[in-house]
């Protein structure tokens, strides 16, 4: 059975949450062997506790998604509070920039955003970042800190291939989600052809963003085996060697 890593769902969110027990029996069934939830407020974090206490294969993150930052305030302190003496809370995020729906102000995202930053930094684990029209702002950002040793991973990458380019060279690590698999992503998929396979990742994004097949469906873990084939096929690579290179990637870059 092929080893499979989600690298971002979000088992808080229905019909995920309510359903726990047979998602992870599915997930597993279809192989995974890790599936990282993402935080996105601080009320997502309490469940997030109590979902990575379910089963060893599930880790957590602490972080404010980018559309939730008018109402949860979060500094570096606090962040580092969270996390701290928990060894299954792994990565930070998801945080970022989104400037798509004109839902939050644009510089509570930024300050909240360098927040986060600054406690990926101090902690030394992955930055889990969102970027959505707002890709000059993300790379100037990011950018700023490039001489931290900062680990960041693009999480969901929709962006530019001249985005792609630019975070290449500030180490960054790109997941692809089901959005690869939609017809209309040409321009996706050929930025996927273009990254370096050692730097790749997989995740669900679920209950969003189901791939084809299962367009339509609430999306879950087990769905990722679509992802992973569409993306060795971008990669000209067995699904095997896709699944064992993207599976070592998040290994090495949430867990070393």
């Amino acid at each position: 059975l092929k080893k499979m890593i989600d690298s971002h769902c979000h088992l808080d969110h229905e019909p995920l949450f309510n359903d726990l027990e047979n998602i992870i029996k599915r997930s597993k069934n279809a192989g995974i062997t890790k599936i990282l939830t993402i935080c996105t407020t601080l009320n997502s974090f309490q469940n997030i506790l109590e979902i990575i206490k379910k089963d060893k294969i599930i880790y957590g993150t602490f972080g404010i998604h980018p559309h939730e930052t008018n109402t949860n305030k979060v500094t570096k302190k606090v962040i580092l509070d969270n996390i701290v003496n928990n060894n299954k809370i792994i990565g930070i995020g998801e945080t970022g920039l989104d400037f798509y729906y004109n839902n939050s102000d644009k510089n509570i995202q930024i300050e909240s955003f360098k927040e986060h930053i600054k406690a990926a930094i101090d902690m030394n684990i992955p930055l889990i970042v969102h970027s959505r029209n707002a890709e000059e702002e993300t790379y100037d950002i990011l950018n700023n800190f490039n001489d931290k040793k900062l680990k960041i991973l693009m999480h969901c990458f929709t962006g530019t291939k001249e985005f792609a380019e630019k975070l290449l060279k500030l180490n960054t690590y790109f997941s692809a989600s089901g959005i690869i698999t939609f017809k209309n992503s040409v321009s996706l998929q050929n930025t996927f052809k273009y990254l370096p396979l050692e730097r790749l990742l997989i995740e669900t994004d679920s209950p969003f963003l189901a791939p084809v097949p299962n367009r339509g469906k609430k999306n879950e873990p087990s769905f990722i085996k679509y992802t992973a084939e569409k993306l060795a096929e971008l990669k000209k690579v067995s699904s095997d060697k896709l699944i064992d290179k993207t599976s070592q990637n998040f290994d090495k870059l949430f867990l070393n």
